[in-house]
């Protein structure tokens, strides 16, 4: 059991670092104008191919769940993202989000009634420090827009994670994925038309940027995703979130010439040692276990 949890960490590490590059990727190559069409075409695109794979179209109430979480986890999200990629560096953008570790935990408490484990707050903790570190507490001049964004994109997708969590546990991760993806670009789709009028002019450069954040940042790193959310508790998978911040250190130092020195080689340490110790699996008597699965049952009726 201890070898299949880390694979599926392992599998869910995948979105995090693709997210995290993603802002250099939004900075670099995408118009800087236009966020929601930038949110419709990253998603809608990856929603359609994924819904090919999956073969699935919701029943029931999952075509009103499916709207609520694609605008949490998708609309509202990509866009917001979008303007912070544009507006901030990559490092600070991806660190700022980092603080869904966190608030994961908060929202996984409060909705899923699972009191988050003392290793899994003190690895968001440790974790949180690290990237503090990486940064040197230096976020002065940084564009206040930029940084509403950035935080607001995490608190959608971190209330929108948990919800994924308590209403989707026996929904595969393809279809899951679908259909957040559609649902939020049908909610994207008519706003980006009356704000911004027609779809921005795609050049080689744009095109490119498109198709890596649709098909990486965003049909694969999904499905990691909710694959992790599948298989793992919010906690854990929060704590895997703070790879988001290490990418985007390690790809400012590598693309953009960024300093990487002592401060961010000790927070890329501590970033690391958070994710292991949110992710160890308590040792527990068979007294603990019964109240675990009893908490479990609960949280789905």
């Amino acid at each position: 059991m201890e070898d299949k949890r880390w694979v599926w960490i392992l599998v869910t590490a995948i979105a995090p670092i693709a997210w995290g590059s993603g802002y250099v990727v939004t900075r670099s190559l995408l118009p800087a104008d236009a966020p929601l069409w930038g949110g419709v075409l990253r998603a809608l695109p990856a929603g359609v191919i994924v819904l090919l794979l999956a073969r699935r179209l919701p029943r029931g109430s999952w075509w009103w769940r499916s709207l609520v979480l694609g605008t949490l986890n998708v609309g509202g999200f990509f866009v917001l993202v979008y303007i912070a990629g544009q507006r901030l560096p990559s490092s600070l953008a991806a660190t700022l989000m980092s603080a869904s570790a966190a608030s994961m935990l908060l929202f996984a408490w409060l909705l899923l009634r699972r009191r988050p484990r003392l290793a899994s707050g003190i690895g968001a903790a440790v974790g949180l420090v690290g990237v503090a570190v990486m940064l040197g507490f230096d976020a002065d001049g940084a564009d206040p827009w930029g940084v509403a964004a950035s935080l607001g994109a995490m608190l959608a997708s971190s209330l929108g994670f948990v919800l994924t969590s308590r209403w989707g546990s026996d929904v595969p991760a393809l279809p899951m994925t679908a259909w957040q993806l559609i649902g939020g670009s049908v909610v994207l789709l008519p706003v980006a038309v009356l704000v911004e009028g027609p779809p921005p002019t795609l050049t080689a450069p744009s095109a490119a940027g498109f198709a890596y954040l649709t098909l990486i940042a965003t049909a694969l790193a999904y499905v990691a995703w909710f694959s992790g959310l599948r298989h793992l508790a919010p906690g854990v998978v929060g704590g895997v979130g703070l790879l988001n911040p290490v990418t985007g250190v390690v790809l400012g130092v590598a693309l953009a010439g960024e300093a990487f020195g002592v401060p961010q080689f000790v927070g890329v340490g501590l970033v690391l040692a958070g994710i292991v110790l949110g992710a160890a699996s308590p040792v527990r008597r068979r007294g603990d276990r019964l109240r675990v699965v009893a908490a479990v049952v609960d949280s789905r009726t």
